[in-house]
Formats: structure tokens, C-alpha cells, sequence
């Protein structure tokens, strides 16, 4: 399974909890937010699902995909 399709199912959750705004701001400010967010998701794993947290870990971890999903974010807060 690719992150890029869970995307939308992230942002729901987010938008749901009016998280959406704050998590794309934090993925912005980088550092060591997102590194840490993922330690975390591997720490939890066992309580949220193994293939779930490890997709969105995988993504905290590559700055690349922070980035994009940041972005994804930005795009979907526009847009609605």
C-alpha cells in the first residue's frame, strides 16, 4: 500500500478533530516534529494497527513526503 492513498483518509480524520490546520502547520516547522511523531506511531503500533502507524511513521520520517503531505494539507484546507 502506497501513503499517498491514505492521504485523504489522514486529512478526514484530521478535519474531523479540527486538526488539520495545526498538523500542517507542525509538518511545516519540521525539525525534529515529525521524527518524533513517528516514534511514537512505532511505540503505539501494537494499539493503532501495525500497517497503519508504520505507513504514516514511514511518511514523518522521509522530509520529502512531510513536505508533500503538508502541502496535500494546505491544498484541502483551500479548497473547503
Amino acid at each position: 500500500m502506497h501513503t499517498h492513498d491514505e492521504w485523504p483518509r489522514w486529512a478526514k480524520f484530521l478535519k474531523r478533530y479540527h486538526l488539520d490546520q495545526l498538523t500542517a502547520w507542525m509538518l511545516d516547522a519540521g525539525g525534529p516534529i515529525p521524527l518524533l511523531g513517528a516514534q511514537a506511531l512505532y511505540f503505539g503500533r501494537s494499539f493503532l494497527g501495525h500497517q497503519r502507524a508504520d505507513l504514516l511513521a514511514r511518511t514523518l520520517e522521509d522530509e520529502s513526503e512531510v513536505r508533500a503531505f503538508a502541502s496535500y494539507l494546505h491544498g484541502i484546507q483551500s479548497n473547503g
